[in-house]
């Protein structure tokens, strides 16, 4: 597919409300440098960070922070607890497991409010809730058995009626007919398959008790006490790119193809992704309390749902401080 590059003006012709105070000409703040360390390779799943970035949102808070992109051999952890990055997108159970190995961090934020794990299987055969994976063939990595096992638990569901067939993380198998359904992210390889013009069923497992947060913000305890202000920033800024991006999704899939012309997107895919996400990070709970906001129930979903991984975590693990006072207390 070829890849749709727009015009960088085209990109970034914004309306007063989009510019930062430096670009219209209003005394500019000392600029504090600093990192965010992001899990993955760069694409529009952090695309509310690169609005913000552009936009000067972190500039109005007195930041300049640069946007490290992950991958397979770019682990979140290991820049935080070095001090190289303020600030880590991670996921709980991740999370829990460095912390179980003695690093210092805490979830001080959390983008996605439901996790983008889902079942994806074929309008011929779907899969609509846990109970219709009985009898099935599902595609996975046997790394995720224990996500698997999770949902099952939580639904009542034996496992040991569903065939795991190992898998690359494609869609192929699926349309090939060698599977029923995929474990999956909902924004990824459903995505694919509309691309290509296959229509998909995806089953979010948040909605079937599956409570784990993602895409979360992480820092160090020393951190937390010794750069407060830095955090507090930087959750500011990163609010403000996120309710744009809920405003245009589309702008945002248009903005991240410009900022990286040479990692392998293209805008309708792009677009998709953006919108998918949607349901993701936005929900009442963002609507009444702003963006990344979490509970003490949420959390008390989430110690829940890591325990049936393996993880026994408290909710300690969670602080939500700083995002209070990013939103005005």
């Amino acid at each position: 597919m070829q890849t749709y590059r727009p015009s960088r003006r085209g990109v970034l012709g914004l309306g007063l409300a989009g510019l930062g105070s430096a670009a219209l000409g209003w005394p500019a703040r000392a600029q504090t440098a600093v990192a965010m360390q992001l899990s993955w390779l760069h694409s529009v799943q952090f695309a509310g960070s690169y609005i913000a970035q552009e936009r000067g949102y972190w500039r109005d808070e007195g930041l300049e922070v640069a946007l490290n992109p992950g991958g397979p051999n770019a682990p979140v952890e290991p820049p935080v607890v070095a001090g190289q990055a303020l600030v880590g997108i991670s996921a709980a159970d991740y999370t829990a497991a460095a912390v179980a190995e003695g690093a210092p961090f805490r979830i001080i934020g959390v983008a996605m409010q439901k996790n983008p794990f889902a079942i994806a299987s074929l309008p011929k055969n779907p899969v609509l809730s846990p109970a219709d994976l009985a009898g099935k063939k599902i595609g996975m990595a046997l790394a995720n058995t224990p996500v698997l096992q999770a949902l099952c638990t939580l639904n009542d569901v034996d496992i040991n009626a569903i065939e795991i067939v190992p898998t690359q993380y494609d869609a192929a198998p699926l349309v090939a007919g060698q599977v029923d359904c995929l474990l999956c992210w909902a924004t990824d390889l459903p995505v694919a398959m509309q691309i290509q013009g296959i229509e998909a069923e995806t089953m979010l497992m948040a909605d079937h008790g599956y409570a784990l947060h993602s895409q979360t913000y992480i820092a160090t305890d020393d951190s937390i006490a010794n750069r407060r202000a830095d955090l507090i920033a930087l959750l500011k800024g990163e609010a403000r790119g996120w309710e744009d991006y809920r405003q245009d999704t589309k702008a945002a899939a248009a903005l991240t193809i410009t900022k990286f012309p040479d990692a392998g997107l293209d805008l309708p895919t792009q677009e998709l992704q953006a919108e998918r996400q949607l349901q993701l990070m936005f929900s009442d709970l963002t609507e009444a309390r702003g963006f990344g906001w979490f509970t003490e129930d949420t959390v008390a979903a989430n110690i829940r749902t890591l325990a049936l991984l393996g993880r026994e975590v408290t909710p300690d693990l969670w602080d939500r401080s700083l995002l209070e006072e990013a939103h005005g207390g």
